[in-house]
């Protein structure tokens, strides 16, 4: 894992990243994204929550499933206090029809589709196959960024351990 976008890999070939790098300790930065109703959501409604973004290229590619479904299963031990979201381009339908299929019900699934600011405003566009990057940001309860990873590898896994144990440290 990476506290940076540079050096990304898909299947071991670089990838063009754009966008502002997200730095641990900064402010976390806003953007609007599309819920499953087709309503905006922004993620300054979820000040005042830890916050987990688990960013993932597509939820129709293995490693997206597994990551979601390890959030879901890790979110059902925590407090309530925290807010465990998946963030793609995929369509809003599509991302519904999918966590009802799998039983997905303790994440959120938001779409960067309409508005894409959230890959630029997050360092995890990938602009010449317009996906994002995956990555995991945990966003404290004072909307400060507490930790940073960026996966060096697009089809792989993000460090769970890692994110458990800052969320357990905002929370206590």
């Amino acid at each position: 894992m990476s506290k940076s976008n540079q050096n990304i890999t898909l299947h071991g070939n670089p990838v063009e990243i754009s966008g502002s790098e997200v730095l641990e300790g900064s402010t976390r930065p806003d953007c609007t994204l599309t819920n499953s109703e087709l309503k905006d959501v922004n993620l300054k409604d979820y000040a005042g929550k830890v916050v987990v973004l688990s960013v993932i290229p597509s939820i129709d590619t293995p490693t997206c499933q597994l990551q979601t479904k390890r959030f879901n299963q890790e979110a059902s031990g925590l407090s309530s206090d925290v807010e465990i979201i998946t963030v793609s381009r995929d369509l809003p339908f599509a991302l519904k029809r999918w966590c009802g299929a799998e039983g997905v019900e303790r994440v959120t699934c938001l779409s960067d589709y309409k508005y894409r600011t959230f890959g630029q405003a997050f360092g995890v566009e990938v602009p010449n196959i317009a996906i994002l990057s995956r990555a995991v940001f945990v966003i404290g309860k004072d909307s400060k960024v507490k930790l940073v990873q960026y996966v060096d590898e697009v089809s792989a896994e993000p460090e769970y351990d890692e994110v458990l144990a800052a969320i357990k440290a905002e929370l206590s």
